[in-house]
C-alpha cells in the first residue's frame, strides 16, 4: 500500500507538472501568436486610434482638403514662416557663397599671374642658353665637319691609287693564268668536279673515254640480272603467302564449324536445364497454393497491438 500511495503522489505530481508546463505553453503561444493587435477587431477598441489617425490636414498641398471639408480657406498660408525663414537663410547662404567665389577668382587670377611671370622669365632663361649652346655646337660642328671632309679627301685619293694598283696587277695575273690555264691547254682533268670523282663540269666535259664506255654497260648488265633476280624472289614470296593465306582459311573453316558444334551442344543443354527449373517452379507454385493459414490471433495479440499504436 505504501508502494502504491508513493506510486500515485508521483503520478498526481507528474500530472500537475505537465499541466503546469501545458498552461504555459499555451499562455506563450496566445502572447507569441495571438496579440491583441493581430485580431480582427482590435481596430474598433484600440485605445491609441486617435494617436495613430492622421491628422485633418497636413499642409496646404495636402489632396484631402477639399472644398466641402472647410479645412483650408483664401489667404491662409500655414508655411509662412518656415517658408520666410528659408528664404532668408537661402540669401544668406548665396551672399556667402558670392564673397567666397569673388574672393577664389582673386586668389586664381593672382595665382595664375604670379605663374605666367615666373614661367616667362624661366622660359626667356631656358632660350638664351639653348641659343648660346645652338651657336657652340654649330661652330663645333662645322669644324669637325671640315676636318672629316679633309680626311675623306686624303682616304679617297689613297684608296683610288690603291685600287688603280691592283687592277694593273690583277690584270697581269689574269692574262698569265689564261695562257698557262687549263681552258686553252684542253685538260681532261679540269672537267672534275669538286663534289667528287662521278660529277664533272659540263661547260668544261670533253666526252666520256672507252673505259669509262664499258664500266657503265657492264653495270648495265649487272642491274638487269639484279631485277630478274628480285623478281624471282617476289614471285615465290607471292606463291609462299597464297599458300600460307589458303591454309589459314582452311584451318579458320575447321574451328567454325567445330565452335558451331560446341554452340550446339551448350545450346542443347541450356534449353534441358531451363526445362527442369521451369517444372520446378511450377511444382513450388502449386505446392504454395495448397498451403492453409493456421496461426490465429488471440486476445494478447490485439492488447499488445493497441499498446504498440498508443
Amino acid at each position: 500500500m505504501k508502494q502504491n500511495d508513493k506510486i500515485i503522489c508521483m503520478l498526481e505530481e507528474r500530472q500537475k507538472e505537465d499541466i503546469k508546463n501545458l498552461n504555459k505553453a499555451v499562455t506563450e503561444f496566445q502572447q507569441n501568436f495571438q496579440k491583441p493587435e493581430t485580431r480582427r477587431e482590435f481596430d474598433l477598441s484600440d485605445p491609441q486610434a486617435l494617436k495613430k489617425d492622421t491628422p485633418a490636414r497636413l499642409s496646404d498641398n495636402d489632396p484631402r482638403c477639399t472644398i466641402s471639408g472647410l479645412q483650408k480657406f483664401l489667404g491662409e498660408d500655414l508655411n509662412h514662416d518656415r517658408r520666410v525663414k528659408f528664404q532668408k537663410e537661402q540669401s544668406r547662404e548665396w551672399s556667402l557663397q558670392q564673397q567666397r567665389d569673388w574672393k577664389n577668382a582673386l586668389a586664381d587670377q593672382k595665382f595664375a599671374e604670379d605663374l605666367h611671370d615666373k614661367n616667362r622669365i624661366d622660359l626667356d632663361q631656358k632660350a638664351m642658353e639653348l641659343q648660346r649652346k645652338d651657336v657652340e655646337t654649330r661652330q663645333a660642328v662645322c669644324a669637325a665637319t671640315k676636318d672629316f671632309n679633309r680626311t675623306q679627301a686624303a682616304e679617297f685619293e689613297e684608296r683610288k691609287m690603291l685600287e688603280k694598283r691592283q687592277e694593273e696587277e690583277d690584270n697581269v695575273a689574269e692574262i698569265s693564268n689564261l695562257l698557262r690555264g687549263d681552258l686553252l691547254s684542253e685538260n681532261p682533268e679540269q672537267a672534275a668536279s669538286s663534289f667528287g670523282r662521278h660529277r664533272v663540269i659540263t661547260d668544261r666535259w670533253k666526252g666520256m673515254n672507252q673505259d669509262q664506255l664499258m664500266a657503265i654497260r657492264y653495270t648495265q648488265q649487272q642491274q638487269v640480272l639484279e631485277k630478274l633476280r628480285l623478281q624471282e624472289e617476289e614471285r615465290q614470296r607471292n606463291a609462299e603467302w597464297d599458300r600460307q593465306r589458303i591454309q589459314a582459311a582452311r584451318a579458320q573453316l575447321l574451328f567454325e564449324r567445330h565452335q558451331q558444334r560446341l554452340n550446339r551442344e551448350l545450346r542443347r543443354t541450356l534449353d534441358n536445364a531451363n526445362a527442369q527449373l521451369s517444372q520446378d517452379q511450377k511444382s513450388k507454385k502449386i505446392y504454395l497454393q495448397e498451403e492453409v493459414y493456421s496461426n490465429f490471433p488471440t486476445g494478447q495479440y490485439f492488447t499488445q497491438f493497441n499498446t504498440t499504436s498508443r
